[in-house]
């Protein structure tokens, strides 16, 4: 099952990164959908709709496109986090200096070089999303610090106690219930969201991203 949620979701993850990258002069029918992110709970669930309470108190209806993904995500250690394993850290610039984990997204092998690169994120303000292989873990006074290299350039990233560390899922409809927390990386269209993946939390883990 997981194997048949990958592609999409390297997919969707490659169109999150491209939001961050220089924009070249293009003809207005080459123009990509604008990129956002839903997350919050599962009001209602139906077919191709997902009604969701957002984390800022509004109500949205999520169009599911034809053919759309699902995945969770599972619980996963600082320690799982191995040399050569290609990951997404969302994170926030240190007072002392350097970057801040806010959460930890350990890769499927398959997605290795999903959305490579590191880009503004709208998790919290001034955070920063840096999907890259990690090119070492060193125990430090403080934590973990993840050395991580992307296209050529390497960022330093503080993983303090208590970040959530997370991988990728497999997931099921019968998993669209009613307070399930989502994360749906989805276009604008004039209709509300549309997405092609969704991402559930279930069994008490939640989507941190």
């Amino acid at each position: 099952m997981i194997k048949n949620i990958l592609p999409a979701l390297v997919l969707g993850l490659t169109a999150i990164a491209s939001t961050a990258l220089p924009a070249a002069p293009v003809h207005a029918e080459d123009q990509k959908p604008e990129q956002i992110h839903v997350r919050g709970s599962i009001v209602a669930y139906s077919g191709s709709a997902l009604k969701v309470k957002t984390r800022e108190g509004e109500t949205v209806d999520v169009t599911l496109a034809d053919g759309w993904k699902l995945a969770s995500v599972a619980n996963a250690a600082v320690t799982d986090i191995k040399p050569g394993d290609f990951v997404g850290i969302a994170s926030l610039p240190s007072a002392g200096g350097g970057d801040g984990a806010l959460e930890v997204l350990i890769f499927p092998p398959a997605m290795k070089g999903a959305g490579e690169g590191s880009y503004g994120w709208d998790l919290k303000p001034n955070c920063s999303m840096t999907n890259a292989t990690v090119a070492d873990a060193v125990k430090g006074v403080d934590g973990r610090t993840v050395t991580v290299s992307y296209h050529g350039k390497e960022k330093k990233i503080a993983i303090p106690d208590g970040t959530p560390v997370v991988t990728i899922a497999p997931a099921t409809k019968d998993d669209l219930v009613p307070g399930a927390v989502v994360f749906i990386p989805a276009e604008k269209a004039a209709s509300g969201p549309l997405a092609h993946q969704v991402l559930v939390g279930k069994n008490g883990v939640v989507p941190p991203m």
